[in-house]
């Protein structure tokens, strides 16, 4: 109350008009702008706007999806069998790997992946991978998913999980989420700080093209400051004659006391680049992807590019197809009454051939193992009754 009768009145602070502050800004360290973290947004300016992250969901999910995955039955595997058909034509779509590429391309971009099957009389025919972003989870009063709604337009489908004797329509596969009960971490959205400073140093290079590929200037008036309509003949001219890529090079004309002066790039301006390059490796170490199978700068020797395409097998590619197969066969093992495992054959991998090269002289040379230990050695089961050969 006191300071209201008593404080001296604040003199009005000053406000000056200038033309040139229309002209001339200063740019300091502004708030920064996110993508927002959802499947929409993540794949509009990840997957389909960045090289980077389009090559790595690409290749992992190509890598994954063209593996074979071998069926066994109480370790012995199975050369035909209903469920194998169903995996090799899931649909009429679709054949085995490009349905599998979209499940994997799907955790990839959203870290779920949704499958419906389509059953008559029990048995599965159809398998179908289901968009995440229109699929939702409803829980029931425990927190357990008791359903899924899959929305398209104005249209919802839902699905109940089923109880004990009947196995859910849907399958759903997620990567781990440390602060969601359902609903699986994207390596995309993990990595967006890291995707937004790619696009962002993506759209200045684009910028600077357009304005002749080198950085802008500024117009010192050497003699009395200009009218209204000087400034506003000038503004216009600059910006029909002298901008974008079709104006590249074209000289400056310039009157009435004008100066052009350049102006140059510090080096602290220059370190975008090394920013893009810095964002584009933690795109590649979010996806599981080593740098150097995706183009970017390191050591290119065949030797590194050998060793890089071993550890993605190892660390991200088959991790990935040994999690989808098991909740496959968990999934559709029992609508065939049988105790079926799926796992991904290892063999088939040629970046693998040195070490299961090494693994096979390893065993053979081995004399104090039987026949049908060393085939349990190499990932085969034990022989047929009587087919052990005597050592």
């Amino acid at each position: 109350m006191f300071d209201r009768f008593f404080r001296r009145p604040r003199a009005p602070s000053e406000a000056k008009a200038s033309r040139v502050q229309r002209a001339v800004a200063l740019y300091g360290a502004g708030r920064a702008v996110w993508t927002p973290r959802d499947y929409a947004a993540l794949s509009r300016e990840g997957f389909q706007k960045n090289a980077v992250v389009h090559r790595a969901v690409r290749l992992v999910s190509e890598a994954a999806a063209a593996l074979p995955l071998v069926l066994k039955d109480q370790g012995r595997e199975l050369a035909a069998h209903p469920l194998l058909a169903l995996l090799a034509r899931p649909n009429a779509r679709e054949g085995g790997q490009r349905f599998l590429e979209g499940v994997y391309g799907h955790l990839m971009v959203s870290g779920n992946a949704y499958v419906e099957a389509v059953s008559v009389d029990g048995a599965p025919q159809e398998l179908h991978a289901l968009r995440p972003d229109r699929m939702r989870v409803v829980p029931d009063a425990d927190g357990w998913p008791a359903a899924y709604e899959y929305a398209v337009g104005a249209q919802t489908i839902r699905f109940a999980t089923g109880g004990d004797e009947a196995p859910s329509p849907i399958l759903h596969l997620s990567l781990f989420h440390p602060a969601d009960d359902h609903y699986g971490l994207s390596p995309m959205e993990a990595a967006a700080t890291a995707l937004d400073i790619h696009n962002a140093a993506g759209a200045w290079n684009k910028a600077l093209l357009d304005n002749a590929a080198r950085p802008s200037g500024a117009l010192v008036v050497g003699g009395p400051s200009l009218t209204d309509q000087q400034f506003d003949r000038l503004k216009g001219e600059l910006e029909a004659n002298y901008q974008g890529a079709g104006n590249a090079g074209r000289p400056l004309l310039l009157e009435g006391g004008l100066d052009w002066r350049p102006l140059s790039l510090s080096p602290k301006d220059m370190d975008f680049v090394d920013a893009k390059a810095a964002a584009a490796r933690e795109i590649a170490l979010a996806f599981g992807v080593p740098p150097l199978l995706l183009g970017l700068p390191g050591d290119s020797t065949h030797a590194n590019y050998a060793e890089a395409n071993r550890a993605f097998y190892r660390q991200t590619v088959i991790p990935l197809v040994k999690r989808t197969a098991e909740s496959l066969a968990h999934w559709l093992g029992p609508a065939y009454g049988d105790a079926l495992a799926l796992e991904p054959d290892l063999d088939a991998i040629e970046a693998l051939a040195d070490e299961r090269e090494s693994l096979w002289r390893r065993v053979s040379a081995a004399a104090f193992l039987s026949d049908d230990e060393k085939r349990e050695a190499v990932g085969y089961g034990r022989a047929a009754s009587g087919q052990e050969r005597q050592p």
